[in-house]
């Protein structure tokens, strides 16, 4: 039996070079995982422990439903029988609502509220999922336009909530806000390897077909990750309706501020001090770069030879993400957020000319060794710009500037999904946004060591 269960072991990883990472991969995510494992010497107050798992457990059910669908978006659509072309339009629709809702969405969040808003976002991205059964284009159109504004609402109001629960309400420590965002960001990662592989296993359960001959309505294959999501949301906003305060942008009093005051004391802030808005280049450089690399890199990988299994190569790079996340925790014992974020941003454009240089020789696996690469970056910039942003942003505009700062990421991804440019220009493109990210990086740092803030 040991010699069977070892036999099928050897097979699995043996299959190709994507399951061939997977050990070592997770040996490498493991350990890391280990030695960079959120701690805090400081004292844990009373009440910390009961905040710290009411928001973990409504953000990781949330997110997972995101992660789930990740994998699939694309090859879901090319299931269907859209082009490429036709693919970055529904890609556009996502990201072009998203950067309108940015426009919006700030203000609302700090005037009805981050608990609601997180309600909303599971309310959207539910309906969003429910849209991928059918085979009408206006209909999937709706639901990349739906999934655009959950997605402006996932990666602004729980963590807007988080902040000001933890700093306002509870008036915990920056020490402890700063393990709060160790904690989130490595469960998130973990939900995101966990996800890839959910959403590989449920993809092979059932054949892909409409429900009957004929029918615009499918089940199975490539749409069972969105109807896990579907649950996983369904779950996730049970837990924030019963475990959640409310809490709002404005004075500590709540909701005190109209949409317009809100708007125009975040137009304030970031004409009044010039971190704020160089922050925002910095993260509509590096995060359109992101969302870039999120539509091109499954065409990237297709291969007739080896058909990649996206669910796995999904949780390949989230395990890249984890490692990265772990290695600029263990960093940031002897280096700042300012030091690490600029050093992200330059190492990420090396990754790219590697990608250009793969991708024009046509290497899919020095292209997929460089996705790697950047995926573990990306892991080390999202706790970095954490961090920057809750002690740069006002707290009582920071639903609005938030979002605000994906309004011009939003921009550059839908510019270079309309531009119809090869995968070749966009990779090179990518990697121009990086070194821009990495000039506007450094200015920002000597500004804040002027402002003496940080």
């Amino acid at each position: 039996d040991v010699e069977h269960a070892g036999g099928g072991l050897w097979a699995y990883f043996g299959k190709d070079f994507y399951h061939a990472s997977m050990a070592p991969l997770f040996v490498v995510t493991l350990l890391l995982a280990y030695l960079a494992r959120p701690s805090t010497k400081e004292p844990i107050p009373e009440g910390f422990e009961n905040f710290r798992k009411r928001y973990l457990v409504g953000w990781c059910l949330c997110v997972a439903a995101d992660w789930l669908q990740g994998p699939y978006v694309y090859a879901l659509y090319s299931a269907y029988g859209y082009s490429m072309h036709e693919n970055a339009q529904l890609f556009v629709a996502g990201f072009a609502s998203s950067m309108i809702c940015g426009c919006i969405a700030g203000g609302l969040i700090d005037k009805f509220g981050r608990k609601r808003s997180a309600l909303a976002y599971c309310l959207c991205y539910t309906l969003s999922c429910m849209t991928k059964h059918f085979k009408i284009y206006g209909v999937l159109m709706l639901g990349r336009i739906l999934g655009g504004i959950a997605t402006s609402l996932l990666f602004s109001c729980f963590e807007c909530w988080m902040v000001s629960e933890h700093t306002r309400r509870h008036k915990f420590s920056d020490g402890l806000l700063s393990y709060m965002f160790g904690s989130m960001y490595m469960l998130m990662y973990v939900v995101a390897i966990l996800a890839g592989f959910v959403a590989q296993a449920a993809v092979d359960v059932l054949p892909f077909e409409p429900i009957h001959e004929g029918s615009r309505i499918h089940f199975g294959g490539a749409l069972a990750p969105f109807d896990i999501a579907i649950m996983v949301l369904l779950v996730g906003a049970v837990h924030i309706a019963v475990c959640w305060e409310e809490n709002y942008g404005g004075t500590e009093g709540g909701a005190t501020m109209g949409i317009t005051e809100v708007f125009r004391s975040a137009a304030d802030a970031i004409r009044s001090d010039r971190r704020l808005w160089m922050l925002g280049c910095v993260v509509a450089c590096f995060e359109g770069s992101m969302f870039a690399f999120v539509f091109n890199w499954t065409p990237a990988l297709e291969d007739k030879e080896t058909p990649p299994p996206l669910g796995l190569i999904f949780s390949a790079f989230m395990m890249a993400c984890m490692c990265g996340s772990c290695i600029s925790t263990i960093a940031g014992k002897h280096w700042d957020a300012h030091f690490k974020l600029t050093m992200v941003c330059l190492a990420g454009v090396a990754a790219f000319f590697a990608i250009v240089f793969a991708t024009a020789q046509h290497q899919i696996r020095i292209c997929f060794l460089g996705f790697l690469a950047f995926e573990c970056l990306v892991g080390a910039y999202f706790p970095s710009v954490g961090v920057l942003k809750s002690e740069v942003v006002p707290e009582n505009v920071r639903g609005t500037v938030y979002n605000i700062y994906r309004v011009p990421l939003n921009a550059v991804v839908v510019c270079l999904l309309l531009t119809n440019l090869s995968m070749l220009r966009v990779y090179g493109l990518c990697a121009s946004l990086l070194l821009l990210a990495f000039i506007f990086s450094s200015v920002l740092k000597r500004s804040s060591v002027d402002n003496k803030t940080f």
